[in-house]
């Protein structure tokens, strides 16, 4: 059995109008923005399943955001619902599903139950109620929360329904007694709670393993158990006596003149006289105990003595034994629990980045707990990157448009790996493997921002993750105020992250601003194909999206000239080809079609007079140097074909030029010299040189090439 679904209704920051969040068995990450609602999800959840949390709620449990009208028509109502669902492989009428048999809504395999808590005015009061919202004449709608909290919120009850809610059926508190929920805030003090035997939950634990090997051992039964127990019980209180007698024989003068008081107080009555005497039970020397840490040098420190993240793991794996505890029905008998939950708020607050990861996969890996059910909400890629996609819930608050022109918040929840479920018409939903495993593969620390940031801009290379940033601060946007990261995909994968995000091919895609900034890569076939020639522009980039037969890299100073002998493409990249079809939070961007190809090919185009992009790692400089003087002075096309050091570009260009095929004006000759400056870039080196350009640029003599100006300004804004 599992908590397969939660619905919260105007509980908090959640709308009156009821959200629903799916879960999973095992550990569920609940990632998000601030406020998005990730620990009121996990306070809905101790609301529902722990028996000793106040249902009680105050006026600022409300979601405040109502509209003025609805909230004087009616009293506002807390509603927090839980649907639990029968696992796979579950035993037959085991005793989670006696424990929820008065909850079933569904009977069967796999049966599903259902509760529901409410925080409600009677209905009694809704009469006075109306009727004095009705006598506030106000346009603030604090005045009548301030009305609701003075005059009704103490006429307000809890209640707490099983099976169908409209049957009113409520729980029975030995129905819940036997779940479990153990609940770590962010903000603990372990110290406080933990290092001393007298101590609630060391005492409970210490007690649960004390004669462990006893209570392992599966050979015997629980009466052979008890008598072993019994009998080091027996043994241990022997030689307790003797220490008693040691502290009376010590106290046998001290005794006589403590006592002499109470002869002459006249308190002893008929010859009777109060003695000291008594008895050690094991239990009651586990005070004496205390945690300490044993370094490798064989110093023994107290745990006071350690750092908190180090204190919190112990803390938690105390906790975990006690759960183990609480679970053990031969210990506990009817009592025990029988569905164990444990929620752990921010567990990055105390922890180094190392022990995240190492932490949650011990949680994922760690089967003696008897934890059902774990639910974790964090800000950190760290613990992002630490589990599963499938263990991921992205919770957002989002502004939407509405009829009245005045944006609506509401709060929706996005599953990472559902996205990937594809519909068919033979075999249902069906995983699309590729994609799953490969943004499973991609989530590392430092690509796991993308579930974490506001928006992304996707690029396809060290280039532009570099030079994007730089050229953000030039036009006045900081990517970092707008949540904007910058994602280096590695390639043209952008299909594999796109099934992230739009919203058209699946509901359970995250919402929000995506900027893909891709190269139109330009290529051509040759109409009467010729042996294979290596070319000095086809290792400018991979062929990647390029098609394998004939399909070949192709400069635009020569694209769409020599029609009779190629084919031509204005860009071979499926993205751009395919841009239309996603949703409204997506958008491509790529340099101007048919006169343009990549980055550094736009980026010389729209800053020709400009030497300082001949960096060092840039090849052939001095051609380089004399093209853009040549552009410069709008020499003639024949004397910038000249200049070309030999090559099959330069041939290709005079075959063309001969032919009439090039044209002497201004776009051709930017054509020629960007084409010459992107087969000289070493791409990694060039790239760490020109954002430093950029970032050093005060006089803004480097241009952004529009498409990259573009998706910075509609990303930020």
């Amino acid at each position: 059995m599992y908590i397969s679904q939660l619905e919260i209704s105007n509980f908090r920051g959640f709308p009156d109008v009821p959200t629903s969040i799916q879960f999973k068995e095992g550990i569920n990450v609940i990632i998000g923005q601030n406020n998005a609602g990730k620990t009121t999800i996990i306070k809905a959840l101790e609301i529902l399943f722990d028996n000793k949390a106040s249902k009680k709620l105050n006026i600022n449990d409300f979601n405040h955001h109502i509209k003025m009208d609805k909230l004087k028509s009616a009293p506002p109502k807390i509603r927090i619902s839980a649907k639990l669902l029968e696992s796979v492989g579950d035993e037959p009428y085991s005793d989670e599903l006696v424990t929820v048999a008065n909850w079933l809504t569904k009977l069967g395999s796999p049966f599903e139950a259902n509760i529901t808590f409410e925080f409600f005015l009677p209905e009694n009061d809704i009469d006075a109620y109306i009727k004095l919202m009705g006598s506030i004449e106000s346009l603030d709608i604090n005045n009548y929360w301030k009305a609701i909290e003075q005059h009704f919120l103490k006429k307000y009850v809890s209640r707490t329904y099983v099976g169908n809610p409209e049957l009113k059926n409520q729980v029975s508190s030995s129905e819940l007694s036997r779940f479990d929920f153990q609940f770590l805030t962010a903000i603990r003090d372990v110290e406080r709670d933990l290092f001393k035997g007298n101590n609630a939950l060391l005492k409970e634990v210490i007690d649960f393993y004390m004669d462990y090997d006893i209570k392992s051992d599966k050979s015997l039964d629980i009466n052979q158990k008890l008598e072993k127990i019994q009998a080091k019980k027996n043994s241990f209180l022997l030689e307790s006596r003797k220490l008693v007698r040691t502290l009376k024989d010590r106290m046998d003068q001290g005794e006589e003149q403590i006592l002499k008081y109470v002869k002459n107080t006249g308190a002893g009555i008929e010859n009777s006289k109060p003695i000291f005497d008594g008895e050690i039970l094991d239990t009651e020397l586990y005070s004496a105990l205390r945690l300490i840490v044993e370094q490798k040098t064989g110093v023994k420190l107290p745990a006071t003595s350690n750092g908190l993240g180090y204190n919190n793991l112990i803390y938690i794996s105390l906790l975990l034994s006690k759960m183990q505890k609480d679970s053990s029905g031969e210990y506990l008998g009817s009592n025990s629990k029988v569905f164990s939950i444990l929620a752990i708020e921010e567990p990055e607050a105390h922890l180094h980045p190392s022990m995240q990861y190492k932490f949650l996969q011990f949680l994922k890996s760690n089967k003696e707990s008897e934890v059902k059910q774990i639910f974790i909400t964090s800000h950190s890629p760290n613990i992002t990157a630490a589990v599963d996609l499938e263990d991921i819930i992205v919770l957002q608050r989002l502004q939407v448009d509405t009829d009245n022109s005045v944006p609506k918040e509401i709060l929706r929840s996005a599953y990472p790996s559902k996205v990937f479920e594809i519909n068919t018409e033979s075999d249902g939903f069906v995983e699309d493997k590729k994609s799953h495993d490969y943004i499973k593969r991609f989530l590392d620390v430092t690509k796991a921002d993308l579930f974490f940031a506001k928006n992304i801009i996707l690029v396809e290379g060290i280039a532009e993750q570099l030079i994007v940033p730089e050229f953000a601060k030039k036009l006045g946007y900081h990517l970092e105020d707008s949540h904007t990261t910058v994602i280096n995909i590695g390639g043209r994968y952008f299909d594999h992250f796109l099934k992230l995000f739009d919203l058209n091919k699946s509901p359970y895609a995250i919402s929000k601003k995506i900027a893909c900034i891709t190269d139109l890569d330009p290529v051509r076939k040759q109409l009467v194909q010729e042996p294979n020639e290596d070319t000095e522009y086809a290792d400018a980039q991979d062929d990647r999206d390029a098609e394998s037969n004939g399909w070949e890299k192709c400069p635009p100073a020569l694209l769409g000239l020599d029609k009779d002998s190629y084919e031509y493409r204005d860009t071979s990249n499926k993205l751009v080809i395919s841009s239309k079809s996603f949703s409204s939070n997506i958008k491509v961007f790529t340099q101007p079609m048919g006169i343009s190809s990549t980055f550094e090919y736009e980026l010389i185009r729209k800053n020709p007079s400009n030497s300082q992009l001949i960096t060092n790692s840039v090849s052939n400089k001095q051609e380089l140097s004399y093209l853009i003087e040549m552009v410069k002075c709008d020499e003639n096309i024949e004397g910038i074909i000249d200049r070309f050091r030999k090559s099959k570009f330069k041939t290709e260009l005079q075959k063309s030029l001969d032919s009439g095929f090039l044209k002497n004006d201004t776009d051709t000759k930017l054509g020629l010299l960007s084409s010459r400056y992107l087969l000289s870039v070493k791409k990694g080196e060039a790239a760490q040189e020109i954002a430093y350009l950029i970032g050093e640029d005060i006089e803004d003599l480097i241009s952004p090439p529009d498409y990259i100006r573009e998706a910075i300004t509609w990303v930020s804004l």
